[in-house]
């Protein structure tokens, strides 16, 4: 973001002269290239083009099934209501000038950054692409692939293609996300002035948007590429196998989206709190703090932007591992398929009604007392609830009825309510270890009156301790959606039951069932934070504040309850993708990687075999690794920001006195460049992992078969100049890789069938085990911190200001970049892991 010289130089007068005007600060507006060319062509051409497309998209979808005519009807009739509560949202008014200039200066910086950020992950998105599809023109092809006539320049050509829509569709969703909340945040602002209710109505209205959104364009973009596929190629078992790359682009771009995103957010946070707060005295979001437009930015582009992509990406993965198990249930599976689209078209009308729930006074001219916002929420979430039962019920009914086992849709409609049930106490689980009306964060806060160390000691203490509800509530739904779904009636031609992992598939739709809701109560979060630092910021009465301080507070809980159902899901995706993992692998080898029962018996992940504990070594590694970098980036960059905020204060005094207006521009220049450059090392880490493993075992592997240990230069051009490639990136983590597993290869076992796709297994599932408690107690801790923080300023234990608030603010500097960098950057990592995996396998075996 560029602002006006004026603005830089303090040429607009003294802030005593001016106390609540602040400059221009806008740049020129941003208008994406895909929009600027749409308001260039005719409305009426516009119109018919857009009737065209409809029409194609509804021929395609009638060719296929009724039931795909129905998932496009309902995600256009949602999208339809999406416009029309932007429509609402943005009628509103944005208060008087010197909030909306603010606001413009935050939606400048939002928009620079996203344009900038989102052009780096293109190219890195292209150059994937090109990867993917050298090595789809030399893999192996499956036996039902060649039987359908998709040869491999057509498997190439589709795995790409669906890569980049993937990617490009959550792009969209991040860009979704943060479009609204840069335009909502001031209008909260100015409903503040009038009502509590006002307020909280606009701010889930807007969230509800940006929901909506995503979950619609994660199903109709999964729904037509199905339908074209099956039109297209004539097939229908085989083609939920083609989408894979569609959910590792969303993965792709996601976990760049959540880096990024992250490390800007926190960096400007970490800088501006603890110059700002612990040093100068100042309170949170004072326009005196040279970070702080900085730090309101970072709001959208990693809370908003990220997690928008964040969840597309969630349901994405869900909906394509549970489509390739619905294809092996029965003899004619298309109900089977095509049942996840069904459930999140009725998630997203569901949601609707939830979020229209939600309504403001009659009269918001009558101040009355301030309601609780979070008792307001699970009022909404409630009527979601109650509704995704009654439609989950339907759905199975309507599409899992079977002649071969007419009850099965019963024990699977209770796989979903399973689901739904796990959901609910993950949110209350969240809310219990987060919010400080409870217990925890109260104490974290006392802890926090004897010093910053036992502060930090509470914080980690409780963190840790708020590992283990959750992984009880994960291992009791896995374990009874999977008997549900044994015990089903579905059997295989030899009499096996076949329905455990299907049933473990719908408890995860059954939890991501409210996802469209679940969001919007994310999106809440800093849609009502920007609110609170605009009103800070534009000097308005302190009856304003209290009420965006509530919000704010509701919306710390709401974001760490919606990262706790967020990695829930991931865990029980996760678990899918690695049973659609071990499927895609016997497909391409023609060997049985699992027999009766779905139990592992023949070509089982023996972690016994040295190069496979290895892997799984390894993937626990990886997590600490990953999370270890990520919080070191926002470590590194918030150094910078604190040296920077410390010299304005330095060679500007005049600032504290309001004579001298800080340099808001280079604070945002310096997290944006370092937020770009501090992103590539993880996600690197996290994409060429699995293949350097996989494919460095299975290179060793294949020379072992012929009973001698070979040198390098014995390896061939192809798998030297590949393993090369990758290696560069991760020099540091090649060497130790190259040396464990060199040494392994002398005492590996003989005759281990498929050993490379086994050790990539071994590292899936470790580092799905880690990431999920790693996740759980970055997120919970700093979300615990964070309201601890916020329970001392409510005036509680000396309020702001006092010693105990600055222990407390150490702490939540230290939870930054814990819940909002680490913790949900791993929900997406430990997806793509299992996307990429999925896109992958070929080159393990």
């Amino acid at each position: 973001m560029m602002m006006d010289d004026d603005m830089e130089n303090g040429g607009l007068g003294p802030y005593q002269d001016r106390p609540r005007t602040f400059p221009n600060m806008r740049s020129k507006p941003y208008v994406p290239m895909i929009f600027r060319i749409l308001m260039r062509i005719n409305i009426r051409v516009l119109f018919v083009l857009l009737l065209l497309c409809l029409g194609v998209v509804f021929y395609i979808g009638a060719s296929t099934s009724p039931i795909i005519v129905f998932v496009f009807s309902v995600c256009i009739i949602t999208f339809i209501l999406s416009i029309y509560l932007c429509k609402w949202v943005l009628s509103k008014d944005e208060g008087p000038p010197e909030m909306a200039q603010i606001s413009d200066a935050i939606r400048d910086g939002a928009e620079g950054f996203f344009r900038t950020q989102y052009g780096t992950i293109s190219k890195m998105a292209c150059l994937l692409a090109l990867v993917i599809f050298c090595i789809y023109l030399f893999r192996n092809t499956t036996p039902q692939q060649e039987a359908s006539g998709i040869g491999r320049s057509n498997s190439a050509c589709i795995t790409v293609a669906a890569f980049l829509l993937g990617a490009l569709c959550s792009g969209i969703a991040g860009y979704v996300g943060m479009w609204v909340s840069v335009r909502a945040n001031v209008r909260v602002s100015s409903a503040a002035r009038r009502s509590a209710r006002e307020a909280l109505q606009i701010a889930v209205r807007a969230g509800g948007f940006s929901a909506i959104v995503v979950v619609g364009m994660a199903v109709i973009g999964i729904a037509i590429l199905y339908a074209t596929f099956y039109v297209w190629l004539g097939v229908d078992t085989p083609v939920p196998l083609l989408l894979v790359g569609y959910g590792f682009g969303a993965s792709f771009v996601a976990l760049f989206a959540q880096l990024g995103g992250g490390i800007y957010t926190k960096a400007a946070d970490v800088g501006a709190d603890l110059v700002g707060k612990v040093e100068q005295g100042i309170p949170e979001d004072d326009p005196r703090n040279p970070a702080v437009i900085a730090d309101l930015v970072g709001d959208n582009v990693g809370d908003c932007a990220a997690r928008g992509a964040d969840l597309f990406e969630s349901i994405a993965a869900e909906i394509i591992s549970a489509m390739i198990l619905g294809g092996t249930m029965v003899q004619h599976p298309s109900g089977f398929i095509l049942f996840p689209l069904v459930v999140h078209s009725f998630d997203l009308v569901i949601s609707s009604i939830g979020i229209l729930s939600i309504r403001s006074s009659r009269d918001s001219s009558v101040k009355a007392p301030i309601e609780d916002p979070m008792a307001i929420l699970q009022k909404g979430y409630s009527v979601t609830i109650v509704l995704a039962v009654l439609t989950f019920g339907a759905s199975t009914r309507w599409l899992l009825y079977t002649e071969q086992a007419p009850s099965a849709w019963l024990n699977f409609a209770l796989c979903g309510l399973v689901g739904i049930i796990t959901a609910y106490i993950f949110v209350w689980i969240t809310k219990y270890y987060t919010d400080y009306k409870h217990e925890p964060v109260r104490a974290l806060a006392l802890s926090s009156s004897t010093g910053h160390g036992t502060n930090i000691i509470a914080g980690v203490s409780l963190g840790l301790e708020s590992t283990a509800p959750p992984v009880l509530v994960i291992s009791v739904s896995i374990v009874s959606a999977y008997w549900l779904g044994q015990t089903s009636g579905l059997v295989d031609e030899s009499g096996n039951p076949i329905g455990g992992l299907f049933g473990t598939a719908v408890a995860t739709m059954g939890m991501l069932s409210t996802a469209a809701y679940v969001l919007t109560m994310d999106m809440f979060g800093p849609i009502a934070d920007n609110a609170g630092g605009i009103v800070e910021m534009s000097q308005q009465p302190e009856s304003v504040r209290e009420i965006t301080d509530v919000l704010d507070a509701v919306g710390n809980t709401t974001k760490a309850t919606t990262k706790g159902f967020a990695i829930g899901s991931a865990a029980l995706a996760s678990f899918l993708l690695f049973s659609a993992y071990m499927d895609e692998v016997a497909t391409f080898a023609q060997e049985p990687f699992k027999q009766a029962g779905n139990y592992l018996i023949d070509c089982q992940v023996d972690i016994a075999i040295p190069e496979v504990f290895v892997g799984g070594l390894l993937g626990s590694m990886l997590i600490f690794l990953f999370s270890g970098w990520a919080c070191s980036a926002v470590g590194k960059t918030a150094q910078e920001v604190v040296n920077e905020v410390r010299r304005q204060f330095i060679e500007r005094p005049g600032i504290m006195e309001y004579k001298e207006k800080p340099d808001y521009a280079r604070c945002v220049a310096i997290v944006a460049s370092a937020s770009l450059r501090e992103m590539i090392k993880p996600g690197a880490l996290a994409i060429i992992s699995p293949l350097v493993i996989g494919g460095w075992v299975l290179a060793l592997e294949g020379e072992k078969n012929d009973h001698h240990i070979p040198p390098l230069s014995c390896i061939s051009f192809t798998h030297l100049s590949f393993l090369w490639a990758l290696s560069t990136v991760v020099s540091a983590f090649r060497n130790s890789v190259a040396l464990v597993l060199g040494q392994l290869v002398k005492f590996a076992h003989e005759g281990h069938a498929l050993l490379g796709a086994k050790v990539v297994a071994a590292l899936l599932m470790f580092a799905t085990v880690s990431g999920i408690l790693m996740a759980l107690f970055l997120n919970t801790a700093g979300g615990a911190w964070d309201n601890a923080k916020k329970f001392i300023e409510t005036g509680a234990l000396g309020g702001k200001g006092s010693d105990t608030h600055k222990a407390a603010v150490t702490g939540d500097t230290v939870g930054d970049p814990f819940k909002d960098t680490a913790g949900p950057s791993l929900h997406v990592l430990i997806k793509m892991l299992a996307t990429i995996t999925l896109v992958m396998a070929p080159i393990f075996l």
